[in-house]
């Protein structure tokens, strides 16, 4: 995938990121909501280990 395409996929995460951690704010602590908080909290947690592959990706390799 080339670089731009890479940059694109990566600020779509990011976004997507913060808007679930905005619902995770948002959702009250009580037990009804807590399996909902579990669902977001997993897949914000999935889109991290996304965005740090992307990042990884797009920084060149430092030699030794």
């Amino acid at each position: 995938m080339p670089p731009e395409q890479l940059r694109q996929r990566l600020a779509e995460l990011q976004a997507e990121h913060r808007a679930l951690d905005e619902q995770i704010r948002r959702i009250p602590a009580n037990p009804d909501d807590e399996l909902e908080a579990k669902r977001l909290k997993r897949r914000k947690l999935q889109l991290k280990d996304c965005i740090g592959r992307l990042q990884d990706l797009l920084t060149p390799d430092e030699p030794a």
